[in-house]
């Protein structure tokens, strides 16, 4: 065989290689990009620093039962979202508080709300479950995907051994250190501040750390609160008689009655989350602080002064996009770094499906 005939092979070798993929993040965007291109035929290594899926679409379970205390719900606007949802089955449910509510600057006077314009929509057991769904396959090998949970990303940098690659500097378990290398595309499906933070520690992508500046996102304080106490009938309700509630109070934004939702059980769990103000001027404090200035915020609106037996508040430092990218993704497919999120679009769910799914589609045209 001569030389040139080796170097045909190889090219051909080399094209036939499925392209190396890595996504930092396992939230919706991230799962959503990531199961593009494994379907599209890349090899894709996906990584969290948590130790489940979901990002914000958290679901904490207690004695009492669970609580979404990140996203409370989604809407289906996205024709390709609507035809996912459609393939969950009961993995996703309607949930339609028998009334919502709008609540004035008080926190006491009910204004009236308007008929809800399109479903909410919720998975169960809890809202966790749909990025775990949607994860499955890339889990379980199917798609010949790899899955590393509770490794964090600390730096990209070039592969030492093949310098068009990349490799990534990680920390897992324990603080244990490793190299993750020959990487074609990274793609960073990170909350904006943390994206911004890698690459600048990196050293990587000046363009998009100032494009991805720009971007604002806000803290949300969550509070969780169980009655297992309570008991309630037609002639004497415990609380109020709507289920979720928006507010103008100035602590509290968002109040839902979490055994309303389908399949959560019935005990009686509030989830209540401070306005988008409230918690950056509370950001560090104390979460025993936290949980008592909302408690006392909670009983004002709904009218509950029992003594719960859970109370728990959970800090989102980055919670809710108030000024977008603008864009579905950024990518530059010569240097192999790409973003994406729901903070490219918005802070809804399906912001982040549409962002993951329009950058993998870009990557694997």
């Amino acid at each position: 065989m001569t030389s040139s005939d080796q170097n045909l092979l190889s090219s051909q070798s080399d094209s036939q290689s499925p392209r190396r993929l890595a996504v930092i993040g396992a939230g919706m965007a991230g799962v959503s990009c990531a199961r593009q291109l494994a379907q599209a035929g890349w090899s894709v290594t996906l990584l969290d620093k948590s130790r489940g899926w979901g990002g914000r679409m958290a679901t904490r379970k207690t004695e009492f039962g669970s609580f979404d205390h990140g996203a409370q719900y989604f809407t289906v606007r996205d024709a390709r979202f609507e035809q996912l949802v459609g393939e969950l089955g009961e993995l996703v449910q309607p949930w339609a508080p028998e009334t919502m509510r709008v609540l004035d600057q008080e926190g006491l006077a009910l204004v009236a709300s308007p008929a809800a314009a399109e479903t909410h929509w919720v998975a169960s057991p809890g809202m966790s479950a749909l990025a775990r769904a949607l994860g499955a396959p890339l889990a379980d090998g199917s798609l010949g995907a790899s899955v590393s949970l509770g490794t964090r990303v600390k730096r990209i940098e070039r592969d030492a051994i093949h310098p068009d690659q990349w490799q990534l500097r990680c920390e897992g378990a324990e603080g244990a250190q490793q190299v993750l290398g020959g990487f074609d595309q990274v793609v960073l499906a990170l909350p904006q501040p943390q994206a911004l933070e890698l690459l600048q520690e990196s050293q990587l992508a000046p363009e998009f750390q100032q494009a991805i500046a720009a971007v604002e996102v806000a803290p949300c304080w969550t509070l969780m609160l169980a009655f297992p106490q309570a008991t309630s009938s037609e002639a004497a309700p415990f609380g109020p008689t709507w289920n979720a509630a928006r507010s103008q109070q100035h602590r509290v934004r968002w109040l839902a009655r979490e055994n309303s939702k389908p399949g959560r059980g019935s005990i009686e769990r509030w989830t209540v989350q401070a306005s988008p103000e409230w918690s950056a001027e509370h950001v560090n404090d104390d979460a025993e602080r936290v949980s008592a200035k909302l408690l006392k915020g909670f009983a004002e609106i709904t009218g509950i002064h029992a003594e719960p037996s859970h109370a728990v508040a959970h800090r989102w430092l980055y919670a809710q996009t108030r000024r977008p990218l603008g864009q579905p993704y950024l990518a530059d497919k010569q240097t192999g770094i790409a973003l994406c999120g729901d903070w490219c679009l918005g802070h809804r769910v399906e912001d982040a499906f549409v962002s993951g799914l329009e950058l993998g589609l870009h990557l694997a045209a």
